[in-house]
């Protein structure tokens, strides 16, 4: 994917599409959001992480860096199948997830399409199942063996485990392999079913000339069949614990600093192994969406490094990251790396230089461009064409939220600035990123559908509550698509025969 080409699209999560089960998903309601994109003129669909959800419902502290996440697997192409039936489909909540009743459910009814699978599939089924099973073996068995391990321990973290399994010994594992057989084949099916649909949905995309775009945070959870499989590339003491943990220093937002609690990465170890690991975790990731964005950029100049029995951040220090051997390495094996850099945050020399040798874009945020003065580096007439525009990201309030909240001289400020007010902010921050140099402009649905403050996806920082917001399709409506067609069409972003100009 072409990274220079000028476009914009819009940021939704699969979670918060609209559908009877609970939570978004793979399903009819993933298609008709396309539908809605290119009627839209929209070209780029960003999603946050599909990998699997860790605590607080997060998708950035999964099970794994290399599995997707089970809870999007949409239930209808298994109906037409015929392995799964559905009764009594519970009322969901249409407009949030509420996790501790959705995701049980849903297991529940995964559980009884692998069994469906079981008894009636085709031979050709049984056949790509095996095959697919065959091509990701590198990373699916371990994982579909975690999973397996995991449960009947009721969820205790991999250094817990008996010591035969957490060391991964040879004779422990391979008894593990028989006593949970049947869990490995469950866990398998839920990873195939995840593949095939996220590829039917990428492809349905492409061919109505949306491209999807990915997230991939920089860093793994320490619970994580990627730490138990391989603990050699962590920074791990003998019993399998974090000698030191990622997050970053006190500021004026945090002023205990951030403590993530991600293990560190021994990179002296990946490099040895000319990043085997990061380049077939960068190929997974390819294979999913048509480009990605990777979370916290900065990392790989330069990273915070905090004793791991601290429960703050105030004590660190900033050390060397790969750098771009890194990046050199997985574009030598993969080809040109459609990479959007997040460069927000404390950010030195050194980041710069690196992105800017990879030619990767940076994140421009509009709602931090008012809290300064007229040079601030977030005002659009401040942007460069390598640089990918939003009104806010996932972890920002709305824009309409933003504006209730702001001061009163940021009020004033972007009052001014855009021509605008409290009724109107959202298109006017719409336009002023479409209208900027910014090669591409991207906007989270609710400011496309100027929804406050309650409608906001996560709150940094807050545990609970986060990542549940959804939306309905009466919510689209004609509306918003044309007037979204109109911008992007009058800013190049989209076709200009949307603007239905006279003569």
């Amino acid at each position: 994917m072409d990274l220079t080409q000028r476009c914009s699209g819009v940021l939704a999560h699969i979670t918060s599409l609209p559908g009877p089960h609970g939570a978004g998903d793979f399903g009819p309601g993933a298609y008709r959001f396309v539908d809605w994109l290119a009627s839209a003129g929209q070209t780029l669909w960003q999603l946050l992480p599909v990998t699997p959800i860790g605590p607080g419902d997060s998708p950035y502290q999964g099970v794994s860096a290399f599995a997707g996440n089970q809870w999007l697997v949409a239930f209808e192409p298994m109906v037409h199948k015929g392995w799964l039936k559905l009764d009594n489909v519970p009322a969901f909540d249409p407009r949030k997830v509420d996790y501790g009743t959705v995701l049980p459910w849903r297991e529940a009814q995964l559980r009884r399409a692998a069994k469906g699978f079981e008894a009636g599939a085709s031979v050709a089924d049984r056949k790509a199942f095996a095959d697919w099973c065959e091509l990701e073996a590198s990373w699916l068995d371990d994982y579909a063996l975690f999973m397996a391990i995991r449960s009947p321990l009721n969820g205790q973290p991999w250094w817990l485990w008996p010591a035969g399994l957490a060391k991964r010994e040879a004779a422990a594992l391979a008894a593990a392999r028989k006593e949970h057989a049947g869990e490995v084949t469950f866990w398998k099916f839920v990873q195939w079913q995840f593949d095939v649909q996220c590829g039917a949905l990428k492809a349905y995309a492409n061919a109505k000339g949306v491209r999807l775009m990915g997230d991939l945070p920089i860093f793994v959870a320490h619970d994580s069949a990627d730490c138990w499989s391989r603990p050699d590339l962590y920074d791990l003491d003998a019993h399998f614990n974090t000698r030191t943990v990622a997050g970053c220093p006190p500021d004026a937002m945090a002023v205990d600093g951030q403590r993530w609690g991600n293990p560190l990465y021994l990179w002296d170890r990946m490099a040895a192994e000319n990043y085997a690991w990061w380049t077939a975790r960068v190929k997974r990731a390819l294979a999913q969406a048509d480009c990605f964005r990777i979370d916290h950029f900065r990392g790989f100049a330069g990273y915070y490094e905090i004793p791991g029995e601290r429960m703050d951040a105030r004590v660190g220090q900033w050390l060397k990251g790969p750098g771009k051997p890194l990046f050199d390495a997985i574009k030598a094996a993969l080809g040109e790396l459609p990479i959007i850099a997040e460069d927000l945050g404390f950010i030195t020399e050194d980041v710069i230089e690196l992105r800017d040798s990879l030619g990767f874009p940076g994140m421009k945020i509009l709602q931090f461009g008012f809290g300064g003065e007229g040079d601030h580096e977030f005002l659009p007439h401040m942007w460069t064409r390598e640089s990918v525009a939003y009104t806010g990201t996932h972890d920002n309030d709305t824009v309409l939220g933003w504006w209730q909240a702001a001061s009163p001289r940021e009020r004033s400020f972007a009052g001014s600035y855009m021509a605008c007010g409290e009724h109107d902010v959202h298109w006017a921050m719409i336009r002023a990123c479409a209208n900027s140099v910014a090669n591409m402009a991207v906007y989270p649905l609710q400011d496309v559908l100027g929804l406050p403050g309650s409608a906001r996806m996560n709150v940094p920082g807050v545990l609970g509550g986060n990542w549940a917001w959804r939306f309905t399709d009466d919510m689209l409506g004609a509306e918003p698509a044309r007037v979204l067609g109109l911008i992007a069409a009058a800013s190049g972003r989209g076709p200009f025969e949307l603007l239905h100009l006279p003569g």
